[in-house]
């Protein structure tokens, strides 16, 4: 049996609660960025404080298989105090970074009663950010930003609206600051964590589904058709057990990679205030194609090499 050196990829070395992961490479530092919610997982504090009052953590990685813990990205409070930032979407265009993260004022105990909305920002080195907006889109309750560019040139946002009943939305612009409501697109039950790929000639579309993450194909990136789920089932590797959480894929050298977090204690410790329940790690696996399906095999030894040539 090989040792799965790459397994679990990253684990967060403050508050070891790494999660929503997103990869981004930093063409002035000439590495990859992993940036991700810096859930707080040995905090002490009461019911779900320790997933609020988080920042954006950063990783950096020249190949894609070791990762050293950068710190976390500074200066995006827009208000005074401490806040919540979850989920961010970072991708590069003209020469600037874009980013858009969803955004709680303070630090909630609960789930319920407290606005989330998705704030753009944009920066020339991955350090440096500037406000741009909040948005204005299909309610006050939006988490969980993901953007591709469509056929026609358009880019697309789709998000998680928890007013309409947890389903993915979309919304649409042109210069990736002014951005139109398009309406639902994912509906039927509650879900969360969407991200949009192109690859093999298709657009990918997952969503985290709690128990997995459930896949949708398109070929012009609107109108979808479910093609199954990934992650559903336990890995063998070290702290890849239970379900993959809040994914981001990589297209790299025309092969796909799927990275994601996992909660590895849970399924031997109940109690949802203790360290083992809320500890969280980043994996990294393989994408393939069969007959016409996306499938992830999780045991699966890949050879992880993102060296830029």
């Amino acid at each position: 049996m090989s040792n799965h050196s790459n397994a679990p990829l990253f684990r967060d070395p403050i508050y070891d609660g790494a999660a929503d992961p997103t990869i981004i490479w930093n063409h002035l530092e000439k590495e990859w960025w992993m940036i991700y919610t810096n859930r707080r997982a040995t905090a002490p504090g009461p019911k779900v404080s320790w997933v609020h009052g988080t920042d954006l953590g950063i990783a950096s990685s020249k190949d894609g298989k070791a990762w050293t813990y950068r710190g976390v990205i500074k200066g995006l409070n827009i208000e005074k105090g401490r806040n919540t930032f979850w989920a961010p979407e970072v991708l590069y265009h003209d020469g600037l970074y874009h980013m858009y993260v969803s955004y709680i004022q303070g630090v909630p105990d609960d789930w319920p009663g407290h606005e989330r909305n998705i704030l753009h920002y944009t920066s020339k080195d991955l350090w440096d950010w500037t406000y741009e907006s909040t948005l204005s889109l299909s309610s006050n309750y939006v988490i969980d930003a993901a953007v591709h560019k469509l056929p026609d040139g358009r880019w697309r946002m789709w998000y998680k609206d928890e007013a309409n009943r947890s389903h993915t939305y979309a919304a649409d612009s042109y210069d990736l600051y002014k951005w139109n409501v398009a309406g639902p697109v994912i509906t039927g039950f509650s879900h969360e964590g969407v991200n949009v790929f192109e690859w093999k000639g298709w657009y990918w579309l997952i969503i985290d589904q709690w128990k997995g993450q459930g896949v949708y194909r398109s070929k012009d990136g609107e109108s979808w058709k479910t093609n199954g789920i990934i992650l559903d089932e336990s890995g063998t590797r070290t702290d890849d057990t239970g379900y993959g959480f809040h994914a981001d894929v990589l297209v790299y050298n025309d092969q796909a990679y799927i990275f994601y977090f996992t909660h590895p204690d849970r399924h031997k410790e109940k109690n949802e205030e203790s360290y083992r329940f809320k500890r969280s790690s980043i994996q990294v696996a393989q994408l393939d194609i069969e007959n016409d399906r996306l499938v992830c095999d999780r045991n699966k030894e890949i050879t992880l090499d993102l060296t830029m040539k």
